[in-house]
């Protein structure tokens, strides 16, 4: 159960203050100054890998009926053998084995990165673009998945079952501002304009029971997600599938937490994010580095996320 009262908000459309064009919002932080300062100072001996493996049978976002993760063959040694599609001899066609393959899932599925066309209020996404404007018919021509950068920049975790003494949060639970601030607090450090920052429910554990992992999560409340942009958060993650508690207090939307960062913030997020390790070896600070794939007009785009911890400034 959430520890805050459910919330008023009123939910809006903001202007980006970097112009009329722009498609990413507060990613604009990251500069090749930005860049510059957190790889100074990146610890090259440790690699931690934030990002989960893909799988049929992996939890996947499907309660408003969008597509499980699947794989297919499409060569197979021996069935090459028999069909000889390369119109080959015996010989080279027998010793030539090839195997190929072709997934389709949700762009939504497993660690992945959500871009600012995702969610909208009444058909406008972040900075005005309009549905009846920018929608073709299979993808919006702004704000796609394809325009985020490279992602290079100081990455913070905030560990908020260590600082309750728990494993992981109880179903539902809402991460608000006071956990938080007392979460940095407790670990000794400050969210700064231009950070990445994780927030660990623990609810990862259950990874890969899906009947577990997805539904009643405890996730990030309306409080919190404004206290992480107040402090300067450029991109917001977590460890469950939806970011944000489920199911949510506010009455007048499903995913205030997604409406509020995307259309009033321009902060992307990132779901399904491993933070297990970094909390086991208690590494708070990192240099945070994902790359999403360029899918021309996608909501979302699978990530390979790592952190590689920092030395003392």
């Amino acid at each position: 159960m959430s520890h805050t009262v459910p919330m008023s908000h009123t939910f809006t459309v903001s202007k980006s203050p970097w112009g009329p064009d722009d498609e990413i919002g507060a990613l604009n932080h990251i500069t090749p100054e930005s860049r510059a300062e957190v790889m100074a100072r990146v610890d090259g001996s440790r690699v931690f890998d934030l990002s989960c493996d893909y799988f049929i049978g992996m939890p996947t976002w499907s309660a408003l009926g969008d597509p499980a993760y699947q794989i297919y063959k499409t060569h197979d040694p021996a069935g090459d053998v028999v069909t000889n599609p390369a119109g080959l001899d015996d010989e080279a066609n027998k010793l030539t084995s090839y195997t190929g393959d072709a997934i389709s899932m949700y762009t939504h599925s497993g660690t992945h990165i959500d871009a600012l066309n995702h969610f909208g209020c009444h058909g406008e996404i972040y900075n005005g673009f309009h549905a009846h404007e920018h929608f073709g018919n299979r993808t919006w021509t702004k704000c796609g998945v394809d325009m985020i950068p490279p992602i290079i920049a100081r990455g913070v975790m905030l560990d908020i079952p260590a600082l309750k003494g728990l494993e992981q949060l109880p179903p539902s639970y809402g991460v608000g501002a006071e956990d938080l601030a007392a979460a940095a607090e407790r670990q000794g450090v400050t969210v700064k304009q231009g950070d990445v920052v994780l927030v660990r429910t623990g609810r990862y554990q259950e990874w890969p029971d899906a009947e577990k992992f997805l539904y009643d999560e405890p996730g990030i409340d309306l409080s919190g997600a404004k206290w992480l942009v107040e402090q300067g958060a450029i991109l917001v993650c977590s460890d469950n599938v939806a970011i944000e508690q489920m199911p949510s207090t506010e009455p007048s939307t499903w995913c205030p937490v997604h409406l509020y960062l995307f259309n009033e913030a321009g902060v992307p997020v990132i779901e399904v994010m491993n933070c297990e390790e970094l909390a086991a070896e208690k590494v708070y600070e990192f240099a945070f580095m994902g790359l999403p794939l360029k899918l021309r007009g996608a909501s979302a785009s699978p990530i390979r996320c790592i952190a590689m911890p920092l030395t003392k400034a």
